[in-house]
């Protein structure tokens, strides 16, 4: 993992406007009152006997460990926030805030801060949609209040 490379995105992500649309971003996606990077991403597990797919987990969950680490150094600890009430909250019908509710789809903890002096909020979590899908380190900043 490209530590400066991960931090200059979460960086632009803390600063720049929200799109009008849901659509693509140059590291990843946005939509009214969020900003998602796809900081990392691994390959699939379509022809793995499950070694693979732990060993990409482990090293998914030290590298989000690791950028905690340094962004810990700049804000202080994070929050550690299960997104498995949001989902459960989604499933019965309720209509958590986005971006919480699409990302309790896919993450189930995250670690979060709030940035200072941008009202915005900043979550990092591992991404799975699936257990033969990709992997991804992601990074999401919004203003949205957290579930």
């Amino acid at each position: 993992m490209d530590i400066a490379r991960c931090l200059a995105t979460i960086d632009l992500l803390c600063v720049r406007d929200f799109p009008a649309a849901h659509g693509r971003i140059e590291a990843g996606s946005g939509g009214p009152g969020y900003l998602m990077a796809e900081l990392l991403t691994s390959d699939d597990f379509w022809e793995d006997d499950g070694t693979r797919w732990e060993e990409t987990r482990t090293q998914y969950e030290a590298d989000r460990d690791g950028l905690t680490e340094r962004l810990t150094e700049r804000w202080g600890p994070p929050h550690a926030v299960s997104l498995a009430s949001t989902f459960l909250r989604s499933q019965d019908g309720q209509d958590p805030a986005e971006p919480w509710a699409t990302l309790s789809a896919h993450v189930p903890d995250i670690h979060l801060w709030k940035v200072p002096g941008t009202g915005r909020w900043l979550a990092l979590g591992v991404s799975q949609w699936d257990k033969e899908l990709p992997f991804q380190l992601l990074a999401v900043v919004t203003p949205a209040e957290p579930p």
